[in-house]
């Protein structure tokens, strides 16, 4: 918004031309997210006690996490609010990259809204079935996958996928039928792994911060001509206002970290855990590094993995791989303090970003 305000005035005001640049506009972004999460949180948290908005906690799960019930969730509704808003006034609302994204966000962010009144407000313990979540997704992948593929605006690189480590080879998708079910996939994983997550006070947030402060690089790099080239990598012009997206997300998770972190005071549910998957897979997809995704969001796939491994494992053997799965709860069992292994898995994921940012540069 203060780009298609101000810009078209910098005839007038030399000065204003900083808001043509895109670090400009994404570091104010972050700070706004920051700020606003600051403010909105306190009044969404006592509104969300007022309604008894509480969390519901597995009689199945480690016991030290039953001093944790009561504790309100749909805090997601913080996280999405200090995005979109921020997002709104700092990037160009002419660029499909930004507008995909959110609406990305808003989707999926409904779909776990609804879910999580369900549980909290009606006592539905299921909450939205699972299969109703899945339609969401797959609707949000259809939407997307085939506005990016009618919208390819001559673009060579529209439906291909970059292959980490590789200078002259990528994936070509070359039909809808293949390309769509491939957005579906990315969208519905990673939205369902950081919802998987989703289980100790701060390790979401802490790792969706991580993961988009890192595509906060990647797209920066991809939309600039003179970079992808030096680094050969896909050229994607306006792939560079995704920064400004990134780092709204990334100053909004710090800032709901302020209040998620042990003893967390409010917990995300699936408002927050589906709109930032659903962000992070769209923001893969459209910057071409689906598979690079693996490498970023490695402590989230690790997560599902372990799931994957420990249900397996118990329906043909009847024997569990985990004392508990997702893998953070097994880490849990044998001792390790849920602020040990929060940031454990934080530094993991620092460390996965940096070998994904390497991949750039050792083709």
């Amino acid at each position: 918004m203060f780009y298609h305000f101000l810009v078209p005035l910098t005839k007038h005001f030399t000065a204003l031309n900083i808001f043509n640049y895109i670090t400009f506009r994404a570091g104010y972004a972050m700070v706004t997210a920051l700020l606003m999460s600051f403010i909105l949180g306190p009044m969404i948290i006592r509104k969300l006690r007022s309604w008894q908005v509480h969390e519901s906690i597995r009689q199945d799960g480690p016991q030290s996490h039953l001093v944790k019930e009561g504790t309100v969730t749909m805090g997601g509704l913080i996280i999405i609010m200090s995005v979109i808003i921020p997002t709104l006034l700092w990037s160009r609302l002419d660029n499909m990259y930004v507008l995909l994204t959110l609406f990305s966000i808003t989707w999926m962010g409904a779909v776990g809204f609804l879910d999580d009144y369900l549980k909290a407000k009606r006592k539905m313990r299921k909450g939205l079935v699972a299969k109703y979540k899945l339609v969401g997704q797959i609707i949000l992948g259809i939407i997307i996958g085939s506005i990016i593929y009618h919208n390819t605006n001559g673009n060579q690189y529209a439906m291909m996928t970059m292959i980490p480590f590789t200078k002259n080879y990528a994936f070509n998708y070359s039909a809808w039928y293949v390309y769509i079910p491939m957005v579906i996939l990315v969208i519905t994983s990673a939205s369902n792994a950081v919802n998987l997550t989703d289980g100790l006070d701060g390790l979401a947030i802490g790792l969706v911060a991580i993961a988009t402060g890192t595509y906060a690089i990647v797209c920066y790099v991809l939309g600039r001509s003179t970079t992808a080239e030096y680094l050969n990598v896909f050229y994607l012009p306006g792939c560079g206002e995704l920064t400004v997206v990134s780092l709204s997300i990334v100053g909004a998770a710090l800032g709901f970290l302020w209040f998620n972190f042990h003893p967390a005071k409010v917990f995300m549910g699936d408002t927050g855990a589906l709109a930032l998957g659903g962000a992070l897979g769209t923001m893969a997809i459209l910057s071409k590094t689906e598979i690079l995704l693996i490498i970023i969001g490695g402590v989230f796939v690790f997560e599902v993995v372990s799931v994957i491994i420990q249900v397996s494992s118990y329906k043909l053997r009847k024997k569990r791989v985990f004392r508990m799965a997702p893998l953070h709860h097994h880490y849990e069992l044998k001792g390790w303090a849920e602020e040990t292994v929060v940031v454990r898995f934080w530094i993991v994921g620092f460390f996965l970003a940096v070998i994904a940012l390497t991949t750039f540069k050792i083709r």
